[in-house]
């Protein structure tokens, strides 16, 4: 009998050495997955948080890398003057079109010339064109340009470069809030 208290006093020493060692592990495996919960947690608050401030235009789209610059272009030349820096070539955006639910041919595309930066600012670049004169009155150029602020509404405006003429034009747009 004594040899059999002695073994129970034993075992129960040694369980209560590992439920110690247990509840020590779990201790440990608790703090670490509630700090992991909290990380995950501020996480995905902040992400809704910005999901939810973000402005209207979610479609954005992404530019690649552009056409290969020309340097000897004399519009990349007189951006160049100006202290614009081109970084990126021409950029064709595939738009496709429905009507009354049914595509409209292959769609249509934007061609935009050249991207350029200034002051930490980035600009959408179109060129003259010959067959394509421009009016300069509000509707006019609302007309020919306001479609690419609202593509690309990162940007800071649209720069008009006519290199025959050396013109640049910095066209901006503020819609309403």
């Amino acid at each position: 009998m004594l040899h059999c208290m002695q073994w129970n006093k034993r075992s129960l020493h040694g369980v209560h050495e590992e439920w110690s060692v247990g509840f020590m592990g779990t201790y440990g495996d608790w703090f670490i997955m509630l700090l992991a919960g909290s990380l995950l947690l501020i996480w995905a608050y902040r992400s809704f948080y910005r999901w939810l401030h973000e402005p209207v235009s979610v479609n954005r789209i992404k530019l690649g890398k552009g056409g290969k610059i020309e340097p000897e272009d004399a519009n990349v030349q007189l951006l160049q003057r100006w202290g614009y820096e081109v970084v990126s070539g021409k950029h064709a955006v595939t738009v496709d079109i429905a009507m009354d639910g049914a595509p409209l041919g292959q769609g249509s595309r934007l061609y935009i010339d050249y991207i350029a930066e200034k002051d930490e600012e980035m600009f959408v670049v179109k060129t003259a064109r010959e067959r394509l004169p421009m009016d300069w009155t509000a509707s006019g150029v609302r007309d020919r340009f306001l479609v690419y602020s609202l593509l690309l509404p990162d940007c800071s405006g649209v720069l008009y470069v006519d290199a025959k003429d050396g013109i640049l034009r910095k066209i901006s747009f503020w819609l309403p809030k």
